[in-house]
């Protein structure tokens, strides 16, 4: 039966694990295209409005599941060098659960035991959802799909021309035309509003 325990292991879950799960998992982009020689890499963390960006941090207003990774280029332009970013936050996140896990078999955060437990589960998820060659979102191939057509084929060939890695100062375009169209409207809604009440007193 779901009791209020399993209420607040839920919000737990969403508020708490997944974001930084999330967040493991985009780290390991940032590692490895870092050591690949990125040029202007950025970890997004969260979505909506710019809350404050500070060098290669960009945090946004509303918190959740959602952050991302971007860069413009690397140097190193080797299918050697594309496996491995795409490989990187499989490993991240591999290596994070399998030293939870082994901290835990030796009796370590005992008190903490079920949070840390679905903790690993969840980068566990992250895994096998990026590991698994598959195709997401509009036909989009995840990153196992990505290294499975590197590795036998050369290069992706799935044929969808979006990025899987955004290029950043693409990236920074789109956010500030979406803030601007933003400013728009909420330019509208105060005129419609001033000119009811105008309306109203007349």
């Amino acid at each position: 039966m779901f009791g209020l325990k399993d209420l607040i292991g839920l919000i737990i879950s969403c508020f708490i694990i997944l974001p930084v799960v999330t967040f493991i998992r985009e780290t390991g982009y940032f590692i490895i295209s870092g050591l690949l020689g990125a040029k202007n890499p950025r970890l997004t963390i969260g979505s909506g409005p710019r809350f404050f960006k500070f060098k290669f941090i960009d945090i946004r207003r509303y918190y959740h599941v959602y952050s991302w990774f971007s860069f413009d280029f690397i140097k190193a332009k080797s299918k050697f060098a594309y496996i491995s970013i795409y490989a990187g936050p499989i490993l991240i996140n591999a290596a994070v659960a399998l030293v939870i896990n082994a901290l835990l078999a030796n009796d370590f955060f005992e008190d903490s035991k079920t949070f840390w437990n679905r903790f690993i589960f969840y980068v566990f998820y992250f895994v096998l959802f990026d590991a698994i060659p598959m195709k997401t979102v509009n036909g989009k191939p995840n990153n196992g799909m990505i290294i499975y057509e590197l590795l036998r084929y050369g290069k992706r060939i799935d044929y969808n021309e979006d990025p899987i890695i955004p290029g950043t100062t693409e990236a920074e375009e789109e956010y500030q035309k979406e803030v601007e169209k933003m400013k728009e409207i909420k330019w509208k809604e105060v005129e419609e509003e001033e000119t009811f009440y105008t309306d109203k007193k007349g």
